[in-house]
C-alpha cells in the first residue's frame, strides 16, 4: 500500500499543507485525494503569498477585484476565497463519506488581527459567509485574545482550525473554548452535529529555539525530542478533555471531539530525518499537516506505524528534565506564539504591497 495512505489505517487523517490555483486546476490535489489519500488542505498567508505572487494565474481576478475599490487585503481575500471554494468542492464528496470528520479546507483571519478579539470572530463569520462551503474551516490564531474569537465562532456553529498553538497551557485552555462554544450553540437551540474543529500544536519550531539550549546544558541526547514530548502529553490532554460527564453530553447530541492536529512538521535540522515528525506522532483521532515535499518524502521511505501513544513516559520525563536544567518551556512556547505571529505578518504585508503592485499596471 502508498506508505501516506497506511497512515489513515492507524486512525490519522493526512491533511495537505499547500494551496494554489496551478495544484486544484492540473490534477495534482485530485491525484494526491486518490493516491496518497490526502484528506485536507491547509493554508496560511506565507503559502498564498508564495502563490499568488510566483504566478501570472491570478492576474485577471487582480485586474477585475481592483476595478471595485476594494482594499489590497479585499482583493487578497478575494483571490484566496475563490481558491478555497475550488478545493471544497474537490473534497466535498470525501466529507461527506467521512461523516464530516475530514475533507476540511483551511483559511486564516487577516494575521494583522491575532491580539484582537472583535475583529477576529467579525472577520471568521464573514470568511465563513463568503466562503460558503459546509467543509471550509476558518483559521484563527490561539492567542489569548483569541480564545474569545473561537468560542464565539464555534457559538455561532462555525467549523474552525485553532492555529499557532505551542505551550500545553494554552492548548488546555484552547479545548475550554470549543466545548464551551458547542455549549452555547447547543443553549441557543442549535444542532452541533455539524461543527468540526481541529486544534493546530505546531512542532519543529519548538526544537529549533529549544535543542541549542539542551547542548548548553549537556542534555544534547535530548534534541528533537521536545516538540514531540510536548505532542505526546498534549495528547494526553486530549483524551483527558474529550471524555467524562460535561463532554459525555455534548457527545450524546453529537458533538464531534476537537482533534488535535500536527503542523510545522517539516524537519528544520538537517541532521534528522526528514520524516521524523510524521512518523513520531501517529495515532488515532489526529490529524497531521503536512507540505508536499514530506508527503513526497513520506510516500519514498516513511514507516507508518501507531506511534502517538508509545513512550508515554520518556516523553514525561523529557518535559521534566529540561525543566530541572532550568529551561522555562511556558516562556519559550509564548516567545514561538509572538514570533509566529510576525512570521505571518511579513508574508502578508509582502503579499498586500505585491497585490497592489499587480493592481497598478492591470
Amino acid at each position: 500500500m502508498n506508505k501516506v495512505k497506511q497512515i489513515h489505517s492507524f486512525g490519522q487523517s493526512i491533511w495537505l499543507d499547500f494551496i494554489d490555483r496551478a495544484i486544484i486546476g492540473n490534477g495534482k490535489l485530485k491525484s494526491l485525494i486518490d493516491d496518497d489519500g490526502i484528506r485536507g488542505v491547509t493554508s496560511n498567508p506565507a503559502i498564498f503569498e508564495k502563490a499568488i505572487s510566483s504566478s501570472d494565474m491570478y492576474d485577471g481576478d487582480i485586474a477585475t477585484l481592483s476595478k471595485d475599490s476594494k482594499s489590497t487585503e479585499d482583493i487578497f481575500f478575494g483571490l484566496a476565497i475563490k481558491d478555497i471554494q475550488n478545493a471544497c468542492d474537490l473534497f466535498s464528496s470525501l466529507y461527506k463519506e467521512s461523516d464530516k470528520v475530514d475533507g476540511y479546507v483551511s483559511l486564516e483571519v487577516s494575521p494583522f488581527l491575532a491580539l484582537k478579539t472583535a475583529e477576529t470572530a467579525a472577520q471568521a463569520k464573514q470568511l465563513w459567509e463568503k466562503v460558503d462551503r459546509d467543509n471550509v474551516m476558518i483559521k484563527i490564531p490561539g492567542t489569548q485574545p483569541g480564545l474569545a474569537a473561537i468560542r464565539e465562532s464555534i457559538g455561532h456553529g462555525i467549523n474552525i482550525n485553532v492555529t499557532l498553538l505551542f505551550g500545553l497551557p494554552r492548548y488546555e485552555e484552547v479545548t475550554e473554548a470549543y466545548i464551551s462554544g458547542l455549549e452555547d450553540h447547543l443553549a441557543a437551540g442549535h444542532s452541533i452535529e455539524h461543527i468540526s474543529s481541529v486544534a493546530s500544536f505546531f512542532l519543529s519550531r519548538i526544537d529549533v529555539l529549544v535543542d541549542p539550549m539542551l547542548d548548553e546544558k549537556g542534555l544534547g541526547d535530548l534534541k528533537g525530542e521536545v516538540a514531540i514530548a510536548s505532542a505526546k502529553k498534549a495528547y494526553e490532554i486530549y483524551k483527558r478533555v474529550f471524555s467524562g460527564e460535561r463532554w459525555e453530553k455534548l457527545a450524546a447530541k453529537g458533538a464531534k471531539p476537537q482533534r488535535l492536529l500536527w503542523a510545522s512538521t517539516s524537519s528544520k535540522n538537517p541532521a534528522f530525518k526528514d520524516t521524523k515528525y510524521v512518523e513520531a506522532l501517529i495515532g488515532a483521532d489526529t490529524v497531521d499537516t503536512v507540505p508536499l515535499e514530506t508527503i513526497e518524502a513520506f510516500r519514498d521511505h516513511g514507516i507508518a506505524a501507531d506511534t502517538l501513544e508509545q513512550g508515554l513516559a520518556e516523553a514525561t520525563a523529557t518535559l521534566e528534565k529540561i525543566k530541572a536544567a532550568g529551561i522555562d518551556i511556558d516562556k519559550i512556547t509564548q516567545q514561538l506564539e509572538d514570533e509566529g505571529i510576525a512570521k505571518f505578518n511579513q508574508p502578508f504585508e509582502k503579499l498586500l504591497k505585491s497585490i497592489e503592485e499587480a493592481a497598478k499596471t492591470k
